[in-house]
């Protein structure tokens, strides 16, 4: 016997946290790919104040915020369709994003904070219900 859910039987506070996280994914990676094309066509617009670990060719940077940028986007996609391989790759992405953006931190050091802490929320919101997600 299988059961099948209505949308009343879904938790709404999870559907919320579900739809928090899809927007985000999107906002944050049209947000990385600007920084990525603003890299690539300029690159003289990014300038490092302090000497880190993490010295890339600004044109490096360009491509990796780029990519992050695209795979964020239909990450977030991917999320309102309510796939759970989509919440899945939500938030490795995430947790890749907020990686690439520490290590961006000498570019763009309050930006990339508020990014590390916007990926950790939907990290949160995709994880933190489970299998009460299902838009």
């Amino acid at each position: 016997m299988t059961s099948t859910k209505t949308a009343s039987d879904y938790s709404s506070a999870a559907v919320g946290w579900a739809g928090f996280a899809g927007v985000m994914l999107i906002m944050v990676g049209v947000f990385d790919f600007i920084q990525g094309l603003v890299a690539l066509v300029n690159d003289e617009f990014y300038v490092v104040g302090q000497e880190w670990v993490f010295q890339f060719d600004i044109t490096t940077w360009g491509w990796i915020k780029l990519l992050t940028g695209v795979i964020l986007v239909l990450s977030g996609i991917g999320i309102f369709s309510g796939n759970v391989l989509a919440r899945t790759v939500g938030v490795v992405i995430a947790g890749l994003a907020a990686i690439v953006n520490f290590a961006w931190l000498p570019y763009y050091p309050i930006w990339s904070i508020i990014v590390i802490a916007a990926c950790v929320a939907v990290i949160w919101a995709l994880t933190a219900h489970g299998r009460d997600i299902a838009m």
